[in-house]
């Protein structure tokens, strides 16, 4: 078990520090058909082994965790605790049924996720951060998932 403030010389370091290579892209969706629910879970199991290095630990449960618990009315720690209780694959969907609304609105929180980034204030967190990655002249990166899949390199 690695320590999440382990000695970062170890790991892949990239402009927003250690990288993680093996996240899931939050453009994934989860059979339920919520995109960025399996990088959260896949974020959440990190933790729990002690595996979530510091500059992923920065926006756990928040960002991208905490809107999507904030489009579903659940407190992000539910989600953490249902992970933790959950034994196999099957019973983590069942969990995750009991404290999800019934009505997920999938359609409503992919808009939303492939977008952010695109608002006028967006757009302008977005040029900072292009900015502070040393990538201020990619035009293609649109949004703050497209930085996430920039950062962990699926996007070239």
């Amino acid at each position: 078990m690695m320590d999440a403030n382990a000695d970062l010389s170890q790991q892949e370091v990239g402009p927003t520090g250690a990288i993680l290579r093996d996240l899931p892209s939050p453009y994934q969706a989860h059979t339920n058909g919520l995109l960025h629910l399996p990088r959260f879970i896949a974020k959440i199991r990190k933790h729990l082994a002690g595996e979530l290095p510091q500059s992923y630990q920065r926006n756990f449960t928040k960002g991208f965790d905490g809107f999507l618990c904030l489009h579903l009315g659940v407190d992000p720690q539910e989600v953490v605790t249902a992970v933790k209780e959950s034994d196999s694959e099957e019973q983590l969907v069942q969990l995750l049924k009991e404290i999800f609304p019934q009505e997920l609105h999938a359609y409503v929180w992919n808009r939303k996720l492939v977008q952010m980034g695109m608002s006028q204030m967006g757009r302008q967190k977005l040029a900072e951060v292009k900015q502070d990655m040393g990538i201020s002249d990619r035009e293609d990166l649109i949004s703050f998932a497209d930085l996430i899949e920039y950062d962990e390199g699926r996007i070239q």
